[in-house]
């Protein structure tokens, strides 16, 4: 498909007078994206970028990107791919000539797709798929996501992974690119042990936090309660979320589990947990288990790629299982429930493990570090008596 695009302006040196320009493209609106995107545009405000986002209207975006000071920009476009995606590009391919960025940051699949149909390599682009999208859908859909994922890499300076199983598994699938690896981050002053909790009741508590669809797994966890209960019958279960597939879960679940929508802040919700499970089918990094960590709560996830690599390394034995196995997600919910001295410790663990490795400001960094590298003039300053980094030429 060829979109007229008109000239998209490249800058060879970004204006000494100014930070880099940076347009972040995204679909999701909602839920971990958009959680990742508004802490990644609020430490580059931070840093001296200038910072747009192109996105849809709805959601929890819009909102928490002007609180910190972004501009944003809308941008009509659906999830999945179709006959709207050249008129999506044609709006974007606008966007590009009104913004003139120095740099363009597309996140997940559609807005990776439309970004390089409109700039086809004419800017420096980096691409960051947060999961790659021929994981996610039936097999003949998978091939042409693939087939395109092939193609689509010569037109990204970068893509950005978010974890090493993430990018050996664009390699597995023939995509050739010039890959780089950036584990999430959290803000870990946002999500800290202290702090405000969701009501707790009697009895041991866990908490699930994520959208209701397929892919995190509600469902097997829905499976496995059951047995979880008749071994701990005061134990309770809160699902924390919203999406597509409320009404299904929400029909059969007995009176021990609660659906408490969509949160604004999950961070009450992991201070009130006895353990936060995610039990999904995929993932790149989910920012569940670290936000929860940096709780100091303990967490138990199923080993798909990139959840695995979030945990410290002494919490495999306990906190990992198998995907879509609610047979095993029941025995290692039932047994960390009987333990609260190695939940306790896990916490402390995951805290301290969360705080090296994984903190926002750290993930920023390292995306700051890509864009230098691509503009190739642009050179670090720490800013005195503050933690931030600033951009200068």
């Amino acid at each position: 498909m060829r979109i007229p695009l008109g000239p998209v302006p490249h800058h060879a040196t970004p204006c000494a007078a100014r930070g880099p320009h940076v347009l972040h493209v995204t679909q999701p609106v909602e839920g971990g994206v958009a959680r990742l995107l508004t802490d990644l545009a609020a430490a580059q405000l931070a840093a001296g970028l200038r910072v747009t986002v192109a996105c849809p209207r709805g959601g929890t975006l819009t909102d928490a990107l002007r609180a910190v000071g972004c501009r944003v920009l809308p941008w009509d476009a659906t999830r999945a791919p179709g006959l709207r995606l050249p008129g999506e590009v044609r709006r974007l391919a606008r966007i590009l000539r009104d913004v003139r960025p120095d740099v363009v940051h597309a996140h997940s699949a559609k807005a990776g797709l439309a970004a390089r149909l409109a700039v086809r390599g004419r800017l420096p682009t980096v691409f960051q798929p947060h999961a790659w999208s021929f994981d996610a859908v039936d097999r003949n859909l998978a091939h042409a996501a693939l087939r395109w994922e092939r193609f689509g890499a010569r037109w990204a300076a970068r893509v950005l992974c978010v974890s090493e199983a993430e990018r050996r598994a664009g390699e597995q699938g023939g995509i050739t690119a010039q890959w780089q690896v950036v584990p999430n981050g959290v803000d870990t002053c946002r999500f800290r042990p202290e702090g405000n909790r969701a009501r707790s009741g009697a009895g041991p508590l866990v908490v699930c936090v994520g959208r209701l669809c397929r892919q995190k797994g509600q469902d097997v966890l829905l499976e496995a309660w059951p047995a979880v209960v008749r071994q701990l019958p005061a134990a309770r279960l809160v699902l924390v979320g919203d999406g597509p597939d409320a009404e299904r879960l929400h029909s059969g679940a007995p009176a021990s589990v609660e659906f408490a929508g969509a949160a604004l802040d999950a961070a009450p919700w992991y201070r009130a947990a006895d353990i936060v499970v995610l039990p999904s089918r995929r993932e790149g990094m989910a920012l569940v288990p670290l936000e929860a960590m940096a709780c100091a709560r303990p967490v138990l996830v199923t080993d798909v790629d990139g959840v695995r690599e979030s945990l410290p390394p002494g919490h495999l034995p306990h906190c990992l299982v198998p995907p879509e196995d609610p047979d095993a997600l029941a025995r290692a919910l039932t047994a960390l429930l009987r333990r609260a001295p190695l939940r306790a410790a896990l916490g402390a663990q995951g805290r301290a493990h969360v705080l090296a490795a994984h903190d926002v400001q750290h993930a920023a960094d390292a995306v700051i570090d890509v864009y230098r590298e691509l503009l190739g003039v642009l050179t670090p300053v720490v800013v005195p008596n503050q933690s931030r980094v600033s951009i200068t030429t």
